[in-house]
Formats: structure tokens, sequence, C-alpha cells
């Protein structure tokens, strides 16, 4: 459960603000009353006045005029009531914690994705999560052998700067994919989410590792793990990056070989579904069906809670007044 405050402020009674508009008017007449009140005398030369001193307080006899007025708009706006509202929502969320279990090995350069297989399930993942803000997610590599790149975390940003670090190489070449789908429920083992969610990427057939896939099918069916599996690859061959002699690679078509058998049981007995991605859009496609069937679900429960604040402004506006009085009858010592 998650504590969302937000606070501002508004006006229980909003229509009296109507009356700050007359404001205006009074400026203007003050303005136009005081001219017509001056004295004028005429003479031939005003030379010699302008070296007369002017009194401070005819300069300053406008500020009673302006402390008035700072009285009237503050009890205008007391009138209208400003209040504080504090919003408080009680944030229930039925996470789900969600391992992708990414094959990094060799073939994963394969150019029938653009640009390669292991760059274009990179996007697609990071798009995932990015959509994905309620949950915990994790990352498992896995090529000849799997290591954890990221446990299960709500820190999407730490998770996505681990998953830009990932490519092939980092692992013995390789396609282990028992070990990969066994370090994924290690790591979903001791969740206490009600759904437990393994997305397993891969372009191979399991040929290495110490656990076999049925093993691991056996150990995600244990512990309530659902395996969503996706094979990735073009049907027939793939332009491949072969190492030269001299340096460099050349793309060289190499068949695609991928255990849809394997995978389909694994999703059909744990309660997922497999796919086929065979090329960018296909990929976006399967991810966006995932994030559909695996669905986090939210319910918020709003409060909201008033505070009036007018009463500090009535203080301001009597205080001004009492100001503007003394000044009136001591210091300026004129009548309205």
């Amino acid at each position: 459960m998650d504590e969302l405050l937000h606070s501002h402020i508004v006006f229980a009674n909003p229509w009296w603000l109507l009356l700050l508009c007359l404001l205006p008017l009074w400026i203007f007449l003050y303005i136009r009353n005081r001219r017509r009140q001056q004295a004028y005398l005429q003479v031939s030369s005003t030379r010699g006045m302008k070296q007369l001193p002017v009194s401070w307080k005819v300069r300053f006899r406008s500020v009673l005029m302006v402390l008035r007025m700072l009285v009237y708009a503050l009890l205008v706006i007391a009138l209208a009531r400003p209040q504080t509202t504090d919003v408080l929502q009680n944030v229930n969320s039925e996470g789900i914690d969600i391992i992708i279990c990414l094959d990094i090995s060799g073939s994963m350069l394969a150019q029938d994705f653009h640009p390669n297989r292991i760059e274009a399930a990179k996007a697609v993942a990071k798009n995932f999560i990015e959509h994905r803000p309620n949950d915990r997610i994790g990352l498992v590599i896995f090529a000849g052998q799997a290591f954890t790149q990221c446990p299960l975390t709500i820190d999407h940003d730490f998770l996505i700067q681990q998953l830009e670090k990932v490519h092939s190489g980092l692992l013995e070449d390789g396609t282990a994919i028992g070990d990969g789908l066994a370090t994924a429920v290690q790591r979903l083992r001791e969740s206490s989410a009600k759904s437990k969610v393994v997305i397993l990427l891969t372009d191979g057939v399991n040929n290495m590792g110490l656990i076999d896939p049925m093993t691991a099918l056996q150990i995600a069916k244990t512990y309530g793990v659902r395996v969503y599996t996706i094979g990735v690859g073009t049907h027939g061959v793939a332009p491949y990056p072969v190492p030269m002699p001299g340096g460099g690679t050349q793309l060289q078509d190499m068949p695609v070989q991928i255990d849809e058998a394997l995978l389909q049981k694994i999703a059909r007995q744990t309660g997922g579904e497999y796919f086929r991605a065979t090329g960018n859009t296909s990929l976006r496609r399967i991810y966006d069906q995932i994030d559909q069937m695996e669905k986090t679900k939210i319910q918020i429960s709003s409060f909201t809670q008033y505070a009036d604040v007018f009463f500090p402004l009535a203080i301001a506006a009597a205080i001004l007044l009492f100001l503007e009085i003394l000044l009136r009858y001591t210091v300026f010592n004129t009548f309205p």
C-alpha cells in the first residue's frame, strides 16, 4: 500500500472574488478625484517654484489609500474562504513479479532482426519494462551458462541500465535453456507476489548447461511460475556475421534452429504461452500480448481533508486597517 499526498488551495465561496474587479474602478476614481481637488494658480513663470521642497507627507499620502485597498482585497479573499485540501490516496497494487530471461549466445547476433536479434530483444524488453511501473522486474541472461544480471527490483531505471550493458560474449557461448530457466525460477522462489512470471527468449536448441530443461520445467511448476516462451528467428536461414581470418566479419546465411517443441511444452505445462517472433514488429506484438495478459490490478481510495485558512487573512486585514487609521489621524492628520 502506497500513500500519495497532494496539497493545493481551493475557495469554498469563489464568487466573492468577483468583488476584486472593483479595485481598478476604485483606483480610477481615486486618481480622478485627487486631480479635481488640487488647487490651481496662474503665474507667469514656474522657474522659481522648481526649487521649492515638496513635503514628504504630500509624497506619501497615497500610502493611506494603498493600505485601504489592501484591507479590501484581503477581506474579499477571506470572504471567498480559501481552504487547503489534502488528498490522501491509498494505492493497493496487486503486483506481478517478472523475470526476463534473455538468450545472449553468439547466434543472437544474426541480422534477420534490425540491427540484430539481441539488440531488438533489448529494445522491446526496455519498452515493456517502462510500461509496467508497478511490477518488480528482474533480468537473467544465459548462453553456455546463466547469470542474474539484475534481481527483482522496482527501480526500473537501474534495471534498464543493466539491460543496456548486456551484449553477446559476456558468457561462454552456447545455449543453456535449462540453466537460464532454473536461474529465473530461483529468483522468483521467495516471491510473495500473486503472479510470478518468466519471459524466456531464445533462438536455439539446448546444447549446454548443468540443468536439463525438463528439470527446470518441473521446478517452475513446483513454485507456480508461469513461463512465456519466445522463439526468435526467421524461417529457413538468417544472415550471421562470421569472423574472417584477415580481420573483420562477413555475413553468411546460417540455418535457423529453434527447439519449438521444447518451448511449447514449457509454456503449456506452466500455464504460459509460446510465441514465434520472425522480425522486430512481431516481437513487439508478442510483448504487447504478454503485457495485456499479465495486467496488474490497482485499487485507489481517495480521501480529501479541508482546512480553512481565511483567518490569517482577516487578522492581516485588521492590522492594516488599524495602521491606516493610526497614520491618517496622527502622521498625516487628514480626514476622509
